[in-house]
């Protein structure tokens, strides 16, 4: 998308499921992605908003599950999300040090667009997701501010960029450069076809456990190269939000929330114990209205005799999302002259 050469145009075509018509999580209809980023020579950071649908989304909830794989991280709104299986708000993607300021503008966003919350209603459920971009960005300085969460909102749209964009800037993965990335398959169900979609915030792993497409890339990178790559400790994280416009409750939304896991395995991650892995997960199908009159709502779900497709889809899509947010990065210097090199630089070799 926006012109970027993805993975696919290196002849990697990552597993048997079509992806959607843009490959990406915007497929699936009325999903959008906005970014904001600031870059300078010491600051390499920035926010990414996910809108789920394009209605008001507190007015209109949608059924959601949260799922950590591991829980080294700061993330905002999956108490709620799990007691009550309901989205509410846009996702927004930011620095671990800027979650504070990310969901107090998010909050700002959602009153400004409802006037009844905290008067003739309740209040509202903010979520945001952080990766620690500390490698290459001055983080202490907390350079977020209320302006980049508005702006990345308002300017979400059904194409944008992967790697080093929005909350991606400063992010690394496998000791290379990763940030956003998407992906996304088709599956048939009842002769309808139905999407997919998977965003990444990818900043997690060591070079010697990247496996590109079934290669073990990352070991010949790292012994090639033994000036330009150290190893270090995984003390990464990596930010999953899944998108579907299969009808799905909650239970069926946190089992396929449960496959990513298999999508970073196969690039090579053993999930280490500083690194933090939560998925967001949503259904588009079914609209929760805020303000619902009826005692009983009828809502139609999956049949888990076909949710194989569903699992498959999903490995494929995280996978590929990974790949994508390595290959869709810029080499990048930062902060004390810290760098984290593209996967472009490579791909030819491997």
């Amino acid at each position: 998308m926006k012109g970027q050469k993805r993975i696919r145009d290196y002849n990697v075509n990552i597993g048997k499921l079509q992806p959607g018509e843009n490959n990406s999580i915007t497929d699936v209809k009325g999903v959008k992605v906005g970014h904001s980023t600031i870059s300078n020579e010491f600051i390499k950071t920035g926010v990414t908003a996910i809108l789920p649908h394009g209605g008001n989304i507190f007015k209109d909830k949608l059924i959601a599950c949260s799922h950590v794989i591991n829980g080294f991280g700061k993330t905002i709104g999956t108490i709620q999300i799990e007691e009550l299986g309901t989205l509410e708000t846009p996702i927004i993607l930011t620095n671990t040090l800027s979650v504070g300021i990310a969901s107090d503008a998010l909050i700002e966003y959602m009153l400004l667009k409802n006037d009844d919350i905290g008067v003739k209603t309740g209040t509202v459920n903010p979520v945001v997701c952080e990766c620690n971009d500390g490698y290459l960005n001055t983080i202490r300085g907390r350079y977020i501010k209320r302006e980049n969460i508005l702006n990345a909102i308002d300017s979400a749209d059904k194409e944008f960029k992967e790697g080093s964009i929005g909350a991606g800037m400063g992010m690394s993965c496998y000791d290379l450069k990763g940030g956003i990335g998407t992906s996304s398959r088709k599956i048939s169900i009842d002769n309808k076809e139905y999407t997919i979609g998977i965003l990444v915030l990818s900043n997690f792993g060591n070079l010697k456990d990247f496996i590109l497409d079934g290669s073990k890339v990352g070991v010949k990178l790292a012994d090639k190269y033994k000036d330009l790559f150290k190893e270090e400790e995984d003390k990464g994280s990596i930010i999953t939000i899944l998108a579907t416009d299969i009808p799905m409750s909650y239970r069926q939304l946190k089992r396929v929330s449960k496959r990513v896991g298999v999508g970073f395995s196969r690039t090579g991650s053993y999930i280490g114990n500083g690194s933090g892995e939560v998925v967001i997960s949503f259904s588009t199908y079914n609209r929760i209205k805020h303000y619902e009159k009826q005692g009983i709502v009828d809502m139609k779900v999956f049949n888990e005799n076909k949710i194989d497709l569903a699992f498959r889809a999903v490995a494929e899509a995280t996978e590929e999302a990974v790949l994508n947010s390595l290959i869709c990065s810029d080499t990048i210097k930062g902060r004390d002259g810290h760098i984290r090199y593209s996967l472009k630089e490579y791909i030819n070799e491997l």
